[in-house]
């Protein structure tokens, strides 16, 4: 069954609405263990919250009753609710309890490195709520008691979801998304500081100071507190007019694909663009030297180079979505081949890497199929039942072809120790990667050597 309770409670089953409790309270009882669900409720804090405190004496047996009429509502679909300790609980098994997805995908996007995949995380966190917790059942003095975490983490996920937004440059869906909010809410800071920011991006100075003086007032008006130090140094940065502010931090000669940053391609060679995925091979990683923060990004450089098509792009994203743990698994796999791959390209001496990089390769020849695509030409592909690997295993197909052309004795790689990125060298005369493409600070007469 599907239990939501994040608006107005709803009980399904195969997508058809099922009515469970003809009673307010009932359903009220049945929210609190689904609240709980996998813990125990006792009896007594159930007598509580159902009656706020001003429980009838035929309350202990009106809540066996409740409990007895649920049961045999739920047990055709597979729903138990079990008697524990004095108490009540019910096994959430293979149930959908949109509190329980809220919570797993707020927590997925706390831990998310790369900034796009924390939009979508946050994204499918908030998109759950349909209203205020069990709209239609309970009262605001109960949803404070039962649903004032909840309350918080909503909030904070729309603070954390703007914060990476503007990190991908995204000022105007931030600013669709918090302009309702923050007046209501001065007291989040946070969310204030996103708005201001996503103001001054979008050309509005003036708006973005209006905002500040508002919430301002608000604070002393309501708190007496003045704005914390990061709104007050936003405020003084926007009437700076700080050029910092302009945009986010953004890697040097990147292309927006796919909602996804990716490098500039230096050499056109998918097995050398892998590589480049990774910036500073000579040196320590520095901050943004990982283009790979994610699955997402992985997929979508596959089908820039030209390694998958947009429809199984589509539908690798989806896989990643739904299987967020093999996709993590996939890329980390997939970055431990490049480093594999870049060692076989730089050290023509490196048995072991060159072993690593066959052993992929000869998986995907055993899997790749021959197909004529729309430009009239046969390319090798491999197919979908490869699943999240794809990209690695097109990547390892591509390298096995370089590393059987002669042009593979013409791949240098930039000296820089914050570049190292791999390009092909035909005329022998290069020293450094074109224009610095990987965005290392080399000196502008080094890059145009």
């Amino acid at each position: 069954m599907e239990f939501r309770l994040l608006g107005t409670f709803e009980a399904r089953h195969d997508g058809e609405r099922v009515t469970v409790g003809a009673r307010r309270q009932e359903r009220c009882l049945l929210a609190v263990l689904l609240l709980e669900a996998g813990g125990v409720v006792s009896t007594d804090r159930l007598i509580d919250l159902l009656w706020d405190g001003a429980a009838p004496a035929s309350a202990r047996g009106t809540v066996h009753t409740y409990i007895g009429r649920l049961r045999a509502l739920l047990r055709p679909h597979g729903v138990r609710v079990e008697t524990r300790h004095e108490g009540y609980t019910i096994d959430p098994g293979p149930h959908t309890v949109d509190v329980r997805d809220f919570l797993g995908h707020v927590d997925r996007g706390a831990a998310l490195g790369d900034p796009g995949e924390r939009v979508r995380a946050y994204d499918r966190a908030l998109a759950l709520w349909r209203g205020p917790l069990l709209a239609d059942v309970i009262d605001d003095r109960l949803r404070g008691r039962l649903g004032g975490r909840l309350a918080e983490l909503r909030l904070t996920a729309l603070e954390r979801r703007a914060e990476a937004q503007l990190t991908l440059g995204l000022h105007e869906r931030v600013l669709a998304e918090l302009t309702p909010l923050t007046a209501e809410l001065p007291s989040r800071e946070r969310l204030v500081v996103a708005q201001m920011t996503a103001l001054y991006r979008s050309g509005r100075r003036a708006e973005a100071l209006e905002l500040y003086r508002t919430t301002r007032r608000a604070l002393v008006a309501e708190l007496g507190i003045e704005p914390g130090p990061e709104l007050t140094t936003l405020h003084e940065r926007v009437l700076r007019a700080d050029p910092r502010l302009d945009r986010p931090n953004a890697a040097l000669y990147a292309v927006r694909v796919g909602g996804e940053w990716l490098p500039w391609i230096t050499s056109g060679h998918p097995a050398l663009e892998f590589c480049n995925t990774y910036a500073g091979w000579g040196g320590p990683g520095l901050p943004g030297s990982e283009w790979l923060r994610g699955y997402s990004t992985l997929a979508v450089w596959a089908g820039h180079l030209d390694l998958a098509d947009e429809p199984l792009v589509a539908r690798l994203l989806d896989l990643a979505r739904r299987r967020p743990g093999e996709a993590a698994a996939a890329l980390e796999e997939a970055r431990r081949f490049r480093a594999d791959l870049y060692a076989c390209l730089t050290d023509a001496q490196d048995a072991r890497a060159f072993r690593a990089v066959a052993a992929a390769a000869q998986e995907a020849a055993a899997s790749a199929v021959f197909v004529r695509d729309e430009d009239g030409l046969g390319h090798w592909r491999l197919p979908p039942s490869s699943e999240l690997r794809l990209p690695l295993l097109a990547t390892a197909r591509s390298a096995a072809d370089l590393l059987a052309d002669p042009r593979r004795f013409t791949i240098r790689a930039c000296p820089s120790e914050e570049c190292g990125w791999l390009f092909l060298d035909t005329s022998g005369r290069r020293r450094f990667c074109s224009i610095a493409t990987c965005g290392s600070r080399c000196r502008p007469s080094q890059a145009a050597g």
